[in-house]
Order: C-alpha cells, then structure tokens, then sequence
C-alpha cells in the first residue's frame, strides 16, 4: 500500500507543474542520459539536498559514527520552524526530518578548513562555501536560502554519480553509512528509492530574497547493479502555499515510475 500511495501521489500535486517558472528532471545511467526535460545546466543553491554530501563529511571525518550517533539536542534559543526538528535528532532522523540545525552542528564541528577541503575535493557546483555577501556565515548558511554554493541539476547527477561509484575521496564506510540513511523506500519491479528533497527561496535580479521557492529531489534508484541517479528541480514564478520540493519529488516519482516500466519491459 505504501508503494501505491507514494507513486500515486503525484496526482494530488500535479496542479504545481502549472506553478512552476522552470523545471528540469535528468536521470543518468553510468553517465548515460536516459531522460532530460527542461534546461538542467542553471545551477541553484542545494538547500537540504547537501545533506547527502554532508553525510559524506560526517562520517569520513568521525564526527557523525553510524544511524543513531551521534544524538544531538536542538540548541537552547534556536527556533525552528519545523516542529519534527524540535527533539534529539541523531544522523537517520537528521536525514529524513530535513534538520537544519544538526547540519550546522556538524559544520561547525568540522570547521572552516576542512569543509573548503571536502567540498573542493568532491568538486561539488561552484564550490563556493564562503556564503552571504559580507556576513563571513559560510560555514553555517553557505548551501541554503539562494547563498553562496550553486550546483545545476546535472552537476547533481555528476556528484551522485562518483558517490553511486565510490569515486569520491572518503572511506567505504562513509559510502555504506550514508547509503543506510538516505534509503525511502522500496519501489515497484524491486527497485530501491535513494534520495533527498530541499527547498529554498529565490533571489531577484538585484540580490534580495523574495517569497518564491525553489526545491529539489535528487538521488537514484537501484535494482541489483543497476544505479540510476536523477535530479528534479522546480522553481516558482508566483508564491505558492506547497514546498517546491514536495512538487519536484512527486514530479520525479512520476517520471521514474514511467522509466521503471520502461526499462523492465
């Protein structure tokens, strides 16, 4: 049942596609393109998508050690407004309730240096992490709200690519760990969803931060050793009430769905 609500669901939200300015879905199989829509060269903050690379981070530099530890508690002042993120969260729940404060937790503990380093290393978008003009909050706030570090849609499939591969520079256990809690769901024909959602503002023309969103849902899906990674992206036009990245994953499970059955013919 939970397979047929997940796939069917797009249903509910595809009035969004009529929302949307722009929209972009590619998915890749060994570097091949199977399906792209739309121009997926123009590249946009990451938002909670850079949580999959942070994973990454987390566990080859220690900080994070497996699913359930670390377990950290939001810090005392902070006002979320997610009330899911208001508990101890622990890498698994960071992942999957979207936890913006436990990425800044793991960032700070990192620091500046080494986050440049990993960033740079995985050549992830422009890796630029020095973040808001002028406000030296990089470390912070560099992946989200239309700041500094930019990644296109393909460039996501290129990263999610090396990391289907293990071609990045971080251990096995990094790859396996970070696999675990990126995991939604299994899909139909035995397929096997990977992924994660992000949603941000946009900015105008002269820098300033308006009320139009922006959002994501990237990842692959795999079936035995066929990896298939994508990335669906939409961006708005008018302010809408929905996430952005609601109506780019149910955009995404619509077309996958279809190429699923494509490629089990």
């Amino acid at each position: 049942m939970k397979k047929v609500v997940l796939f069917l669901c797009f249903i509910v939200l595809c009035a969004g596609s009529a929302w949307a300015k722009e929209q972009c879905f590619i998915a890749k199989e060994n570097s091949k393109i199977l399906q792209s829509e739309g121009d997926c060269t123009v590249p946009y903050t990451p938002e909670s998508t850079f949580k999959i690379a942070l994973s990454l981070i987390g566990f080859d530099s220690g900080i994070l050690k497996d699913e359930t530890h670390p377990s950290w508690s939001l810090p005392t002042g902070t006002d979320h407004y997610i009330s899911v993120c208001k508990g101890d969260h622990n890498p698994k729940t960071w992942l999957r309730d979207s936890c913006l404060w436990y990425s800044r937790i793991l960032t700070t503990k990192l620091g500046s240096e080494k986050f440049q380093d990993y960033v740079t290393k995985f050549a992830y978008g422009n890796m630029d992490v020095s973040g808001d003009k002028g406000q030296n909050n990089g470390l912070t706030h560099a992946w989200i709200l239309s700041s500094s570090l930019k990644i296109s849609p393909e460039e996501q499939t290129i990263f999610l690519q090396k990391l289907v591969d293990h071609k990045l520079p971080v251990s096995k256990a990094s790859y396996d760990k970070t696999k675990k809690i990126m995991f939604i769901q299994e899909l139909s024909g035995g397929w096997k969803l990977y992924g994660k959602t992000g949603n941000g503002l946009l900015r105008d023309k002269d820098d300033n931060k308006t009320d139009l969103q922006h959002g994501w849902f990237v990842g692959y899906i795999e079936k035995g050793n066929r990896k298939i990674v994508f990335a669906s992206h939409i961006t708005d036009d008018e302010k809408q009430n929905i996430f952005a990245s609601f109506r780019a994953r149910n955009e995404a499970l619509n077309k996958l769905w279809y190429l699923i059955n494509e490629l089990e013919k």
